[in-house]
C-alpha cells in the first residue's frame, strides 16, 4: 500500500511539473493539420528555441499563449519557386503563408554574394540554385548585370558552347554548388543554343554531386519540333541517362494546353523508377523578361499567342509588334505578362496528385504574393477540387520532400510535428484569399493571423512584426561540409 501512494505522488507530482512547464509560445486549441501523418484534430502547440517540442491536447504554459480556436495552424508553406527576394516581397510572401521561399529554378547569379546580402536581414527562409544561365552567361563574356537573371537575347544564349566553354561552365557551377548552391538551375528556353549534350553535361554534374536539376524547359506550345511534349521528354530523357534528380517548373506554363499530357509523361517516368517531380501556379498568365531568347523568332507560332496578349506589367499596356521589337530589342531588361493558358487548364492541373504549389513569384505578378491563398481560396472552398489536406500537402510535405534531395535540413521542414522547426502558419481556412490582381499584383493576401519563422512571430494577428529577421540560408551539401552550414 505504502508503495501504491508514493507512486501516485510521483505521477502526481510529474503531472504537476509538465503542466507548470512554461514554453516560448503555445499555439492553443487550433485545428493541427499535419500532412505527413495525417494529423486533423483540436489540439494546442508548444514551441522553444526555434523548435515545436509539444504538441497536446493537455494544457500548456507559454510566455505568451495565442488563442487559435476556430484557425487552422499547418506548417509554413514552402516556396520552391520564388523570384522576388526583395524586403517588399517577402511581407507579401508571409502574409501568404510563406516560412521558406527559394530561388530555384534558374538560381542567382552569384550564389555566395545572394547569401551574404540577406544574413540577418530576411523575414523568411531563403536559398538558390547554382544557375547554368549565369555560369553559361559569363564563359560567353557577357556576363548578367546586378539585379538580374536571365540574359538578353544574343550570342551567350543563341551560340553553341565549344567543348572548353562547357568545361567552364561546369567549373563554375562547382564553384557555385561549393557555395551554397542546392542544386542546378537551369532555363534551357533563355539559352536555346544550349545543346541536348550539354544539357546532359549539366544533368551529369548535379548527379555526380547527389543534387537535383530544376529546369524551365526547352519550348512550349505544340508546334514540332520544339514542342513542349518534346521538351519534356528530353530533360526526362537527361534524368534517365543520368540518374540526376529532375524538377520540372510550372509544368501548366510550359505545357500549356498539353499540360495533361505533359504530367501523364511525369506520371509514367516516375512509375518506371525515375526521380521527377512538377509544380504548378494557378493563374492563366506568366510573366518574364521581354528581351530575353523566349522571344526569339517563332514564339507566335509555338505559344499560339499574338503580340497583344503580352501586357506591360506597370502599365497594362498591350503590345503592338513596334512596341514589342522597340523592348525585345533594348539592352534594359523589362517584364512583360504573357497571357497563354486558359483557366479549364489551369482548373485541371492544380489538383493533380503529382502537382505541388509554387509560385514563380516576382513583382509586377499576382502569384508574387496571392498564390497560397488562391488555392486555398478558389480550390479548396470555393470549387472543392482540393481537400484542405492535400492543399496543404502541396504546399508543405510535397516541396520539402523534394528539398531533401539537396539538405537534410528539409527533413524538419513542411510537417507539424514535435522535433520539426517552428515555420508555422495559422489562418482562418473561412476567410483567407488573395487580393492581388494584375492590376495591383502587390496586394496582400488576408486571412494569415500568425506566422512564425523559426520560432519568432513574423505575422500577428494579420499584420506584419515590425524589425524582425528571421530568416536563416538553406545550403545545399557544399557549404554544410564546409563547416559553415545548417
Amino acid at each position: 500500500m505504502r508503495r501504491l501512494i508514493l507512486s501516485f505522488f510521483i505521477l502526481v507530482s510529474l503531472t504537476a511539473i509538465a503542466a507548470g512547464q512554461q514554453y516560448d509560445l503555445v499555439l492553443e486549441g487550433g485545428r493541427v493539420i499535419d500532412p505527413e501523418t495525417g494529423v486533423d484534430a483540436i489540439r494546442n502547440v508548444a514551441i522553444r528555441d526555434g523548435r515545436i517540442v509539444r504538441i497536446s491536447s493537455e494544457i500548456l504554459n507559454g510566455r505568451r499563449v495565442v488563442h487559435a480556436g476556430g484557425l487552422v495552424v499547418a506548417p509554413g508553406f514552402i516556396d520552391l519557386h520564388q523570384h522576388g527576394q526583395d524586403l517588399a516581397s517577402q511581407r507579401v510572401k508571409a502574409l501568404d503563408g510563406v516560412t521558406t521561399a527559394l530561388e530555384l529554378e534558374i538560381g542567382a547569379p552569384d550564389v555566395a554574394q545572394f547569401l551574404k546580402g540577406k544574413e540577418g536581414r530576411s523575414l523568411i527562409h531563403y536559398g538558390s540554385a547554382a544557375s547554368h544561365v549565369a555560369a553559361r552567361a559569363a564563359v560567353f563574356g557577357a556576363p548578367l548585370p546586378a539585379g538580374t537573371i536571365l540574359p538578353k537575347s544574343g550570342p551567350a544564349t543563341d551560340q553553341p558552347a565549344t567543348p572548353e566553354q562547357i568545361e567552364g561552365i561546369r567549373q563554375r557551377l562547382r564553384a557555385e554548388l561549393a557555395a551554397g548552391g542546392l542544386a542546378v538551375g537551369m532555363g534551357i528556353q533563355y539559352t536555346p543554343g544550349a545543346t541536348r549534350l550539354e544539357v546532359i553535361d549539366m544533368f551529369r554534374l548535379a548527379a555526380e554531386r547527389g543534387l537535383p536539376v530544376y529546369t524551365h524547359v526547352r519550348s512550349a506550345g505544340r508546334v514540332e519540333p520544339g514542342s513542349a511534349v518534346e521538351s519534356v521528354s528530353e530533360v526526362i530523357g537527361a534524368a534517365a541517362i543520368t540518374g540526376a534528380s529532375l524538377h520540372i517548373v510550372h509544368i501548366n506554363s510550359s505545357c500549356l494546353r498539353d499540360s495533361l499530357e505533359c504530367l501523364a509523361m511525369v506520371e509514367g517516368a516516375r512509375a518506371r523508377g525515375l526521380d521527377v517531380t512538377t509544380e504548378a501556379y494557378p493563374y492563366i498568365a506568366g510573366m518574364t523578361a521581354v528581351n530575353s531568347a523566349l522571344f526569339n523568332p517563332g514564339w507566335r507560332e509555338k505559344l499560339g499567342i499574338d503580340y497583344g496578349d503580352l501586357v506591360l506589367p506597370d502599365t497594362g499596356e498591350h503590345l503592338t509588334k513596334q512596341r514589342f521589337d522597340e523592348l525585345h530589342h533594348s539592352s534594359t531588361s523589362g517584364w512583360v505578362l504573357v497571357f497563354a493558358n486558359t483557366q479549364e487548364v489551369v482548373d485541371k492541373v492544380v489538383p493533380h496528385p503529382l502537382v505541388m504549389i509554387a509560385s514563380d513569384g516576382a513583382e509586377g505578378h499576382p502569384r508574387n504574393a496571392g498564390t497560397y491563398s488562391r488555392v486555398l481560396a478558389q480550390y479548396v472552398r470555393e470549387k472543392g477540387t482540393v481537400t484542405l489536406m492535400d492543399a496543404i500537402r502541396k504546399m508543405t510535405l510535397m516541396p520539402a520532400e523534394m528539398l531533401e534531395r539537396s539538405t537534410p535540413a528539409a527533413r524538419q521542414k513542411g510537417r507539424l510535428q514535435e522535433g520539426a522547426d517552428a515555420d508555422i502558419v495559422v489562418f482562418d481556412a473561412g476567410t483567407i484569399s488573395d487580393r492581388a490582381t494584375f492590376e495591383k499584383p502587390m496586394e496582400p493576401s488576408v486571412g494569415v493571423r500568425y506566422l512564425m519563422v523559426g520560432g519568432t512571430l513574423v505575422v500577428d494577428e494579420g499584420k506584419i512584426v515590425p524589425d524582425v529577421f528571421p530568416g536563416r540560408a538553406i545550403l545545399g551539401p557544399g557549404k554544410v561540409r564546409s563547416g559553415t552550414g545548417r
